[in-house]
């Protein structure tokens, strides 16, 4: 019996058969990590795969039904490390899905260099802003902001957690691409798939997703933009797929 606290509850993980545990005081998932966990590379029978900044665990869980591989989520949160453990012990995927509490600047050496097929992240996407402006809620501000991991520090952990030929998948915001891109090729990681997703026709990107090779070779392809939301205000067809399967 896996236990609620607080104001925790249990919601159905959208199209898959996965419940997972959400509070609206410490962390819920955003649509963000779905469409990273849909777009990132997966092995399908075997392989290692580390999603850093793993919250309460949504990357993996959703990770789980698109490969057989071995997943290791990490998140520095106590709390929010808690919620997604219990997430994967509901769940039973103890086997296939561990989750670590800790900070990923350590990862490499706690997890080994150069071993790992694929690494996703999620991380936080605003510089840490003064203190009176900073979320009040502690959950959420290390969850947005850049307190305790940069963007270069997820890059580099990305690179050094990566073999030869491995792939890195990010989301993130387009203002931050260049920064993106600059630091991924400082990091040994050459960008191949990006993709521009967009509230609704005729509005800006508001998200990017990025994957790249560990010491690929330069050849960026850029794919069809995503829109997410209809004239009607209600997911498109392609957000639904996304969302909900087929």
């Amino acid at each position: 019996m896996v236990e609620l606290y607080h104001d925790e509850r249990f919601d159905y993980l959208l199209g898959e058969d996965l419940r997972i545990i959400q509070s609206p005081s410490v962390f819920a998932f955003s649509l963000d990590a779905v469409l990273l966990a849909k777009f990132a590379y997966m092995p399908i029978q075997k392989g290692n795969i580390v999603d850093l900044c793993t919250g309460n665990g949504v990357i993996p869980l959703l990770l789980s039904k698109r490969t057989k591989g071995s997943i290791i989520g990490i998140e520095i949160q106590e709390r929010i490390y808690s919620m997604a453990k219990r997430s994967v012990e509901y769940n039973k995927l103890e086997k296939q899905i561990k989750i670590i509490h800790g900070d990923i600047k350590d990862a490499p050496s706690q997890l080994g260099y150069s071993k790992y097929d694929v690494v996703t992240c999620n991380p936080p996407y605003f510089p840490t802003p003064s203190a009176d402006e900073i979320n009040k809620n502690e959950h959420l501000a290390i969850a947005r902001h850049e307190i305790y991991c940069t963007l270069e520090d997820v890059i580099r952990i990305s690179s050094q957690l990566l073999k030869q030929g491995g792939k890195a998948a990010f989301v993130h915001r387009p203002g931050r691409l260049l920064d993106i891109v600059t630091l991924m090729r400082q990091y040994r990681l050459e960008p191949k798939r990006l993709r521009f997703v967009y509230p609704k026709l005729g509005k800006e990107a508001n998200t990017i997703l990025i994957e790249g090779i560990k010491d690929g070779n330069p050849d960026l392809k850029v794919l069809p933009p995503l829109i997410v939301y209809n004239e009607n205000n209600e997911y498109t067809e392609e957000t639904k797929r996304i969302l909900y399967g087929e």
